[in-house]
């Protein structure tokens, strides 16, 4: 193996596995292979037949035991992945598991993962049941489940397999992918990033991990596993990256590329996980939070990092008023917490220059008097050198020239001025 600066060697390990249980009161009525074969026309063929094919070989298991011979899972951890206390009820009053074991080599396609997420699912929907994914600790509905598998091109949405996520230390906010390992890859993680990036950065990570998990899985394509893969060093995340790994690849943007410096972080406890760091490129000056916020700033279709100067024409009068006109609304959704989950609002807003108002986006993080927005910076601006990318910033609403909503994929609401400065097109009320 040729070890250069330009890569890093990550580890493969030599199989993996997947588990999955089946919370019920009493002993199964309806057979794994039964169940199966009940999604016949709902599943997509390669992921139905290949859950029976592992059904009938040795690199699957079902077995049913005693809820009392398993560890009790903790409902502080499942209720912070997302239980509902319907869910935990029933877990609490199950008297057996049934248990769905599957192993298989690194690679694509990662087949112990889909065929035992299947049949966990086919059991539990024959059962009235749910499914507790046991590497992220995830209560899964069946219908939920099953929409996490493959379609007939084998697409998967990422997001419906990794999860990021995050917490607080002295240094800003902490955070790590939990489902990369599923597929033998070492888990990302990235530290230091501002607190007001908490949305921006999920994403990105969620992007930078399907860019390596592609890289990864294409350096496992030979008839042996090898004992490393090797990964580059700077790696290229995109708005497609992101787009795609939450399941809308046609709606990423042209955005440029951002690049993030790969290190290994070995664990120094044998029991504790390794991970692949996520840093900017070496001799990037500033602190890492700064470098951050420009990333997402160059991620967000549509949220340029660079400042734009408003036109004259009808068509950016038009999308002055709409925007401003719907901006009350806006607040109100805000305060009353009724975005769009995992979801960020941003307001465009003039800054007074010798060639006229220079325009800059903000992400709100608090708007508690209807006159004031109180946010931070996704912008540099030009006029005001105090106005830098990840700075507090407070605006007045009378300045407010436009707001928009972002999810990971970019623009989901609002944007109206950015529309007309992208396309030149009117846009639409």
């Amino acid at each position: 193996m040729l070890i250069t600066d330009d890569f890093l060697p990550v580890p493969v390990p030599e199989s993996l596995s997947a588990t999955y249980l089946v919370p019920m009161t009493g002993l199964p009525k309806v057979s794994a292979k039964t169940a199966v074969a009940a999604l016949t026309g709902r599943l997509a063929e390669p992921v139905h037949g290949l859950a029976r094919q592992m059904l009938d070989s040795p690199l699957m298991s079902v077995d049913t035991r005693p809820i009392s011979e398993f560890p009790e899972l903790p409902p502080d951890l499942l209720t912070a992945f997302g239980a509902t206390e319907e869910q935990l009820a029933r877990l609490a009053a199950a008297t057996h598991l049934v248990v769905v074991q599957a192993e298989y080599r690194p690679g694509w396609p990662p087949a112990h993962e889909w065929a035992a997420r299947a049949v966990a699912a086919a059991v539990a929907e024959s059962h009235d049941g749910d499914v507790v994914d046991v590497f992220g600790l995830q209560f899964l509905d069946p219908a939920t489940a099953l929409r996490s598998l493959p379609d007939e091109q084998g697409r998967i949405r990422l997001v419906d397999w990794v999860l990021v996520p995050y917490s607080s230390d002295t240094e800003g906010l902490w955070f790590t992918t939990k489902g990369l390992r599923r597929f033998g890859l070492l888990e990302l993680q990235t530290q230091g990033v501002p607190d007001h990036l908490t949305r921006a950065w999920g994403a990105v990570m969620t992007g930078a991990a399907r860019r390596l998990l592609r890289d990864w899985t294409d350096g496992l394509t030979g008839e042996e596993v090898p004992a490393f893969v090797q990964l580059p060093v700077l790696a290229t995340v995109t708005g497609h990256d992101i787009a795609v790994a939450y399941g809308n690849p046609e709606q990423h943007g042209a955005t440029a590329p951002v690049l993030l410096r790969l290190e290994l972080d070995p664990a120094t406890d044998p029991e504790a996980d390794s991970f692949l760091s996520l840093r900017p490129p070496a001799g990037h000056p500033g602190p890492d939070g700064r470098y951050y916020a420009a990333a997402c700033a160059t991620l967000f279709s549509g949220i340029q990092p660079d400042v734009r100067y408003a036109r004259s024409g009808d068509a950016m009068s038009q999308a002055v008023a709409t925007a401003r006109a719907a901006l009350g609304d806006a607040r109100a959704r805000f305060v009353a917490g009724q975005l769009p989950a995992e979801s960020q609002l941003v307001v465009k807003y003039g800054l007074p220059g010798d060639d006229g108002p220079e325009y800059v986006w903000a992400g709100v993080t608090s708007w508690e008097a209807p006159e004031r927005i109180v946010g931070v910076s996704a912008s540099d601006a030009n006029t005001d050198e105090s106005v830098r990318i990840g700075a507090p910033v407070v605006v007045e609403a009378s300045d407010v020239v436009d707001w928009a909503v972002l999810d990971g994929t970019g623009v989901i609401q609002g944007g109206w001025t950015q529309a007309v400065l992208d396309s030149g097109e009117p846009p639409t009320p």
